[in-house]
């Protein structure tokens, strides 16, 4: 293989500056390449995609990554011949002295390998066009002036591709052979090149020492991205090498290292970086030094050889020599860690990026990158390897991200002179979707692949979002043609001008986009026309809502909409006429427009005056209802009875009105009635309290001991509660919250709720019946369901039943729970009188409300009951003290309460039960828990709470409300109210808290 830099000849593929006796430096190389690569490192500057696979460390420039690359290229190029690396010095290829003679262009064709002679294969698998062709004509012309281009090496083809300058190529080679020297038979892939380039050089092999400089921190800065910032395996947490070989840098940026075979800093390096090179994961014998193979250092030197394959001075085409190069680029692969899958993943990105850098002027380009994203689409289905899919996904969404973006706005897109790339980026749009959706996303992998069409599902989002951004600019377009005309005699309206040029569009989207997106989606033409009705009938809802009476400019409207309805629905139906239900669900997304303006207004305004007296009377008879139990024997308010016959006598004279278009106004009457049985159900549970009304506040936190001076009072606790909330005032004196006149407000919302039902089943009846309905207004339940009286029914019966339920703990039995319970000697002072007064109030909610809605309000009478039974535990007040022998008083007690919800097995379910008094269950164990141990379970948690900051002095834990026998509040409150030595010396000398208040 080592005639590949010195034997082999090619054609010239039009490259200007392949003398091998060009003054060409490195620098000059990199950073002034022929104006052909100028103008395409400018085109990539400002449009190319970034790059995909992740950052690299800054200090790597493009220049360095390449020079790189270039040096890999040739040792894996190397290393594969049996024939060693021939070092030829430049001076060798100096110019022939037949250069300019014909006879030196005559056997520059004859050396033309059959590679570049043929049409290569790899275009012809891309579908790409040869352009051997194109290039004997541009060589016929550049060769008028009598110079011929000279043949030159796939080695020397490769040294321009990359612009390295001939002085660094022969220093790379001549550091190869000496190397290859000195390891005879050692693999390409176990050798660490920059470590070893470094090993080979002096200062004195470089034209000066700012060159040699400049090139020692390349290398290591390489060694520090393969190793240190993007190494093969994941660096373990205070690696010494890796902490070594940062050090050397560092200190090798201030001050170059001294490099050479036995060099002593450059024993230490070697050592350091085949510490860290040659790391195993598993174990395995190694076959290669992981130097340059971790992500995405390695994808970022493979996409720089890649790039290589394009002509510098025609940056759109390959080199003629492509096939060969390719193969040469491949044997890299064990360097770079890379197989087929990673190089067609690299070579889509390239072959991609190069389309969109280059203007998008080169279809092949483009058609070249959906014919490899096939190859990755086959591969993503074979792998489920995730550092793979990593890079997969970051891959397709950068060219998805693309795509999308012009494909969600094509018609600003695609005209006539670009309209043919347009199949190519759908296609690269649909594929790329596929994998992200089918082959990475675990979503799907959970999900029945059949219930997801991604293709079908992608372009039916272009086609809509690109149609509304055609249909506003034609809004913007039509709105400019109104005012232009606006002094002319008979100009048409903005709305008329809009639906001229909405058909103009639907008949260019028909035939132009439509073809092309059909190959995804097979009613493509349907589903624009629908997205256009709906953005023109969105607009002429507005219209004909505002008009008062029908003025000339309505009618034009209102027949150029006619006639564009038409023609869309006729595309529609054109185009759908092959599908499963004849093109019915397109045309449902196509509701009729209102032609007949002046009737709907009309209409409507006739729904206002019923709903607004409607309204009012809500308003009257509220305010006199009493919500007595004995106005109505099934136990509804009559103000609830009267409400839904309104109702329904309204929809009845609605369908009696003599007008075609009762299905398009229905809905709204329907949301009118719909807000005013909302607005009863908002009225009817005012002024009723809430559970937060009725919970007491929690009094000041002591060390409570029987016999304090403090007396927890009942009027005290009232003025408490008035004082927090002024609506407990109107509660408390108002007879219409007792608890039978909740309970009747209750049965009257769940009344409403379920007729409610009934109601809808009639206007399905009464639109049956109508002349002017059509088979299609059955088809949904739009416009004639109550979407806000149910969930507002169902809110405000829980708010009632939830404030019924602390009304009667908190309020109306607060003499025997928070004022008796406990209070002084725990076993004389127990849970009976509570119990026997709850059993009489849940009595009259069991006679009174609807049996529907009854457990639910006893379930919220117990949760009251357990949540007061807690709090006179945890927060009593300082007339409750408690001893250890006084838990099983307790215990006994909550049994009782939870007995009387249980009624022998009649009452509440065991689950719901359970639910609800885990957390007194979870709380009584504290009670029997002796000090000592209460004492270092609070310490323990309020360390665990509070932290290192808790260590010092434990702070005073805040009153969260939410009881836990884990949580340190909870266990001060049962310290509090232990009535024992051991509990008073702790909370005297941790907090300082007083025995009395």
């Amino acid at each position: 293989m080592a005639s590949l830099f010195r034997d082999r000849t090619f054609g010239h593929s039009k490259r200007d500056s392949f003398s091998s006796s060009s003054s060409i430096t490195n620098t000059a190389a990199t950073a002034s390449p022929s104006s052909a690569t100028s103008r395409f490192t400018t085109a990539a500057n400002s449009t190319a995609l970034p790059f995909p696979f992740g950052d690299l460390t800054p200090t790597l420039s493009d220049a360095d990554l390449r020079a790189t690359a270039y040096e890999i290229f040739v040792s894996a190029n190397r290393a594969s011949s049996s024939r060693p690396l021939t070092y030829i010095p430049s001076n060798g290829h100096g110019n022939s002295p037949n250069n300019n003679s014909p006879s030196g262009g005559s056997n520059a064709n004859l050396q033309r390998s059959l590679t570049s002679a043929a049409a290569s294969k790899l275009k012809k698998a891309l579908g790409m066009r040869s352009t051997s062709s194109k290039r004997s004509s541009d060589s016929g012309n550049s060769g008028s002036g009598g110079k011929v281009k000279k043949p030159v090496t796939v080695g020397e083809l490769m040294r321009v591709q990359m612009r390295i300058s001939e002085a660094a190529d022969s220093r790379i080679r001549r550091g190869l052979l000496r190397i290859s020297a000195g390891q005879v038979g050692r693999r390409n892939e176990s050798m660490i090149l920059p470590l070893e380039l470094l090993q080979q050089f002096k200062a004195s092999d470089f034209t000066d020492q700012d060159e040699y400089e400049a090139w020692q921190k390349r290398n290591l800065r390489l060694l520090e991205a393969g190793l240190l910032l993007h190494p093969h395996l994941p660096l373990e947490r205070g690696n010494t090498a890796a902490q070594r070989l940062r050090q050397i840098i560092q200190a090798a940026l201030d001050r170059p290292i001294e490099t050479g075979r036995n060099n002593e800093s450059m024993q230490v390096l070697r050592t350091t970086v085949m510490a860290l090179a040659n790391r195993m994961s598993d174990g395995a014998p190694l076959e290669s030094s992981h130097w340059a193979d971790g992500f995405p250092l390695n994808l970022r030197l493979y996409d720089m050889l890649l790039e290589a394959c394009f002509d510098l001075n025609e940056e759109t085409s390959f080199v003629e020599e492509v096939d060969e190069l390719m193969e040469l680029i491949k044997k890299t692969w064990g360097v770079l860690g890379l197989n087929q899958m990673l190089h067609n993943l690299c070579f889509t990105w390239v072959l991609f990026n190069r389309y969109v850098a280059t203007g998008q002027v080169e279809n092949d380009l483009l058609c070249a990158a959906d014919s490899q994203l096939v190859d990755v689409s086959k591969d993503a289905k074979m792998t489920k390897d995730p550092a793979y899919a990593k890079i997969l996904s970051s891959v397709l969404t950068a060219m998805l991200g693309w795509a999308e973006k012009r494909l969600l706005a094509y018609h600003e897109t695609f005209d006539s002179g670009n309209i043919s790339s347009m199949k190519s980026i759908v296609s690269i749009g649909v594929v790329a979707a596929k994998i992200l959706v089918e082959d990475i996303s675990n979503e799907y992998r959970r999900r029945r692949k059949n219930e997801v069409d991604v293709a079908l599902s992608r372009i039916d989002t272009y086609i809509r979002s690109s149609l509304r951004t055609a249909f506003a600019q034609l809004m913007e377009k039509a709105d400019s043609s109104r005012r232009a005309s606006r002094n002319q005699l008979n100009s048409l309206p903005v709305l008329a001008i809009l639906a001229k040029d909405v058909g103009e569009l639907a008949v260019k989207e028909k035939e132009t986009f439509s073809p092309i997106l059909k190959i995804w989606h097979p009613f493509a033409a349907g589903v624009a026309v629908a997205t256009l009705h709906v953005c023109y009938g969105n607009e002429l809802k507005q219209f004909i809502s505002g008009i008062t009476e029908l003025t000339p400019d309505a009618v034009q409207i209102l027949r150029a909409a006619d006639k564009l309805e038409k023609d869309l629905v006729q595309i529609a139906v054109e185009d759908s006429v092959d599908s499963d239900d004849g093109g019915k669900a397109i045309i449902r997304e196509m509701p009729p427009y209102e032609a007949e303006g002046v009737i709907a207004n009309l209409v409507k305004a006739w729904i206002k005056t019923r709903l607004d007296r409607l309204k009012e009377w809500v308003d009257r008879n509220l305010q006199q209802e009493d919500w007595n139990p004995r106005a109505n024997q099934e136990g509804f308010a009559p103000s609830a009875v009267e409400v839904l016959r309104i109702v329904d006598e309204t929809l009845e004279t609605f369908f009696e009105l003599p007008i075609p278009i009762h299905p398009a106004i229905l809905p709204d009457l329907v949301a009118g009635l719909d807000k005013c049985l909302q607005y009863y159900a908002t009225k009817a549970k005012s002024g009723c309290g809430s559970r937060n009304v009725y919970i007491p506040t929690m009094p000041a936190l002591t060390r409570c001991t029987i016999g304090s001076s403090f007396n927890w009072k009942k009027k005290e606790k009232s003025a408490t509660l008035q004082k927090r909330n002024p609506q407990v005032a109107t509660v408390n004196g108002d007879s219409s919250t007792g608890v039978p006149q909740l309970c009747v407000r209750i049965n009257s919302l769940h009344r409403i709720r379920s007729e409610l039902e009934v109601v809808e089943k009639k206007i399905i009846t009464l639109l049956r019946n109508s002349d002017s309905a059509h088979v299609e207004d059955f088809s949904n339940g739009l416009g004639k369901k109550f979407e806000l009286t149910p969930p507002t029914c169902i809110e405000a019966v829980q708010q009632l039943s939830e404030g019924l339920a602390y009304k009667v703990v908190f309020h109306d039995l607060s003499h025997v729970l928070w004022d008796s319970l406990y209070v002084g000697d725990v076993s004389s002072s127990r849970i009976e009188p509570f119990l026997h007064e709850l059993e009489r109030n849940l009595t009259i909610v069991a006679d009174t409300v609807n049996e529907r809605v009854r457990t639910r309000i006893i379930a919220d009478v117990m949760r009251a009951s357990f949540d007061g039974f807690l709090l006179v535990l945890l927060a009593g007040g300082p007339s409750r003290a408690f001893s250890k022998q006084d838990s099983a008083v307790i215990e006994d007690d909550f049994k009782a309460l939870t007995d009387l919800f249980s009624a022998d097995g009649v009452g509440l379910p065991d689950d719901i039960i359970d639910k609800f008094s885990a957390t007194v269950r979870n709380i009584l164990p504290l009670l029997r828990t002796d000090t000592d141990s209460l004492i270092d379970r609070f310490k323990r948690m309020t360390l665990e709470a509070y932290g290192s900051s808790a260590k010092a002095r434990l702070p005073l834990p805040a009153t969260s409300g939410q009881w836990s026998p884990t949580e340190p509040n909870t266990l001060l409150r049962v310290l509090c109210y232990r009535n024992d030595e051991a509990a008073t010396r702790f909370l005297k000398k941790t907090y300082n808290l007083p025995k009395k208040l």
